[in-house]
């Protein structure tokens, strides 16, 4: 008798595939857990409210990362809000205009490539176009634009996902009650989908704020003194300030605890936005629900 008709072996192999699964899962979350509290052993010593309040000191080896904290939060947010409106529109395009015609297989095969480009080519990128080319210089607002460029990919392909998922019933329906093309995506389709495109917001927010490479030549600063009065200043960030303090430091090893400290503070300023978003995602869960 054959595996598939015997349901002893059936029952076996899916309980075999399961346990392989949670195991699995066991030992990323095991791994996971065991990166922070390495990070957080190592960081105790550093951490503190002076840390976390006042800017670097004494050539960077004392003092704290408000500056830092304060230019990621910007890079961050600022590259969300200019990506999430463009990534959702191209999404729509693609999506509910575009059809299957060469140019948008063509749309579609660029963003998928996008996607895997590392972080430095957008950096230079940006370096080149937003830096020179723009004359924008060294400032924040050409690093929220090389990344919010290095975000719209995956907000694309995240929003296209999400909006494939809506039943084709609810467009014919929404159609044959007498809505127009509009109404139906603002109306239906969006809301709908309104889910997956803040968990494509998430993971594009949670990219942006620790990347270095794109920001190390069109944003970040080794250091200054105040946190700037416009978007033409450069700024200090977090990822940035790490690099800075593990390979430029004028003594390494004295800001080995500040290096720990800079860590630990960038992985709760990704959690505390990536649980926001959480919070408004599962709000807008909530009231689809409702309706």
């Amino acid at each position: 008798m054959s595996v598939e008709r015997n349901p002893a072996w059936r029952y076996l192999y899916q309980h075999i595939g399961v346990g392989l699964m949670r195991l699995s899962t066991l030992f990323s979350a095991g791994v996971i857990v065991a990166i922070l509290l390495y990070l957080l052993d190592n960081a105790l010593p550093a951490l503190s409210w002076e840390f976390v309040f006042e800017p670097p000191r004494d050539m960077m080896t004392a003092g704290g990362v408000w500056p830092c904290i304060v230019g990621t939060f910007w890079l961050a947010v600022g590259a969300t809000v200019i990506a999430l409106p463009l990534g959702v529109c191209t999404a729509v395009y693609l999506t509910e205009y575009g059809g299957s015609g060469r140019m948008v297989g063509a749309i579609r095969l660029s963003v998928s490539n996008l996607s895997g480009v590392p972080s430095v080519i957008f950096g230079l990128f940006g370096l080149t176009f937003f830096v020179t080319i723009c004359g924008f210089g060294v400032s924040l607002l050409s690093g929220v634009l090389t990344l919010a460029v290095l975000a719209l990919p995956i907000v694309i392909n995240t929003t296209e996902a999400a909006l494939n998922q809506v039943p084709q019933a609810w467009r014919e329906a929404s159609l044959a009650l007498g809505a127009n093309k509009k109404q139906t995506i603002f109306k239906i389709i969006l809301p709908a989908a309104l889910p997956g495109i803040l968990t494509g917001n998430i993971l594009a927010l949670s990219r942006v704020a620790g990347e270095t490479a794109a920001i190390m030549y069109t944003a970040a600063v080794f250091y200054t003194p105040e946190m700037g009065d416009s978007v033409l200043d450069p700024v200090m960030s977090l990822p940035y300030h790490i690099y800075v303090l593990a390979t430029s430091s004028v003594d390494v090893d004295a800001t080995r605890p500040m290096q720990y400290g800079t860590a630990c503070l960038l992985v709760l300023m990704v959690l505390g936005l990536n649980m926001m978003a959480l919070f408004i995602r599962q709000r807008a869960q909530r009231k689809i629900a409702r309706q």
